[in-house]
């Protein structure tokens, strides 16, 4: 009966996989490793290969630890080379040598080369599967060779010298078009657009978004090719940053699904929970030095959410734009000041608008008009100074080469609250007699 359910339970996996794969894989992510681990072993070598790209990488590197060596090895050949290596390395050594060792040669040797590049550096993205030709080569010869090649994807044609230097490439489509006895040297283009193997992710994205490459070259100190980097792929990991991004923002781990185990997500937010409680109780500091002025006027303490709220909203507007254009390369830490003024003037603009209704409202509901001036101005100073906070906090993090994503959530918050207590209890207290 075991036996029969086991197998029930197998064919129902394999067939949501086949028929809603989009809202099977959230609910394999959030199995038991040992079962995540279970399905890899029955299922084709393709479709395991398939799941582990779309997990986590450290579920799918948890997954394949599970999993014999033996088994692992066709999977890890139907992975693209970069995913492969990502999740080998995050392995035990000894495990990870126990896989490499069932592997063939070349590939174990491509594996092992990958994982020595910095992260997200063009050595690591790269797919060292490249197909090269000499220049004599002729286009019948070079296109029957590509046709043979069933499994690699290829957009562009290299072509390097007798010791593996780059000297030419040529677009898939012109050199289909070109005639079959022209050697490649004579369609090819020169010095082609290329980036050296330790170059940032950030270099590559700006050099394929300037020269409008498809895929582009990897050259070691050398010059001899060594892999390529397509721009699909490229495209997909600054997606995969910018969500994540999105998610490390609030404190939340990269790693966390929405389907994940509570236990899994306690682990992973508490920290930031804890830190995020600490500075509340600065802002409270802040709060407590102007007791006596809060004491002497209650609508103040009424009036204080409104302040902090419009320069949190603020400074939260700054930093999503500010983000965004770090996570698609729109800027860059040198575009700094122009970043910073723009958003400062914007919040200083929208200040004043924001200030005099906010002094109209209060005008109407107090009679005060000296109180409508306190929180007039300090709406200005604190939406002013919480946009040029937004703006400055991710740029300055990802100068100092931190991620920006992490904690800037939660600095912003710190000082778009300090700042707008400051400065509407500072005015109060210097201008009490007009209260």
């Amino acid at each position: 009966m075991k036996t029969g359910t086991r197998r029930a339970a197998a064919s129902l996996s394999r067939m949501l996989l086949d028929v809603y794969p989009t809202e099977a894989l959230p609910i394999i992510e959030s199995a038991p490793v040992k079962e995540i681990a279970g399905l890899l072993r029955r299922e084709r070598a393709r479709r395991a290969a398939d799941i582990l790209t779309r997990l986590t990488p450290e579920t799918a590197a948890q997954a394949i630890a599970q999993v014999p060596p033996e088994e692992v090895g066709p999977i890890l050949v139907e992975l693209e080379p970069n995913r492969a290596a990502l999740l080998l390395a995050r392995l035990d050594p000894d495990v990870r040598e126990e896989h490499l060792s069932k592997l063939d040669l070349e590939l174990s040797g491509e594996l092992r080369s990958l994982m020595t590049y910095p992260p997200d550096s063009a050595g690591s993205l790269m797919d060292p599967r490249v197909i090269t030709f000499r220049p004599d080569t002729t286009v019948r010869e070079a296109t029957q060779k590509i046709r043979r090649v069933r499994r690699r994807r290829v957009q562009d044609v290299f072509v390097v010298d007798e010791v593996g230097r780059l000297v030419g490439s040529i677009p898939l489509q012109e050199m289909f078009l070109a005639s079959t006895n022209e050697p490649l040297r004579s369609v090819m283009r020169e010095s082609p657009p290329h980036v050296e193997v330790t170059a940032s992710r950030d270099a590559v994205i700006e050099i394929l978004q300037q020269h409008g490459s498809e895929s582009l070259p990897v050259l070691d100190f050398e010059g001899k090719l060594v892999g390529v980097l397509r721009q699909q792929e490229l495209i997909a990991t600054a997606s995969e940053e910018a969500a994540a991004g999105v998610v490390t923002m609030t404190g939340a781990s990269v790693d966390e699904r929405a389907l994940s185990s509570p236990t899994f997500a306690v682990r992973k937010r508490l920290g930031w929970l804890q830190v995020n409680l600490l500075t509340a109780f600065l802002a409270a500091a802040v709060v407590g030095i102007f007791e006596d002025t809060i004491a002497r006027f209650t609508a103040l303490a009424v009036l204080l959410p409104v302040v902090a709220g419009q320069s949190g909203n603020t400074g939260a507007q700054a930093l999503a734009v500010t983000m965004r254009g770090l996570a698609l390369r729109e800027i860059r830490v040198r575009h700094w000041l122009r970043v910073t003024v723009k958003e400062m003037i914007a919040g200083s603009v929208n200040g004043i608008a924001v200030g005099l209704t906010t002094a109209v409202a209060v005008y109407v509901w107090s009679r005060s008009t000296g109180l409508a001036l306190v929180i007039g101005v300090s709406m200005v100073i604190s939406m002013a100074m919480a946009g040029l906070a937004g703006a400055t906090i991710p740029i300055a993090l990802s100068s100092l080469r931190q991620d920006p994503a992490q904690a800037s959530s939660i600095i912003l918050t710190t000082i778009t609250d300090i700042v707008g207590f400051l400065s509407f209890l500072g005015i109060a207290t210097a201008f009490a007699s007009f209260l």
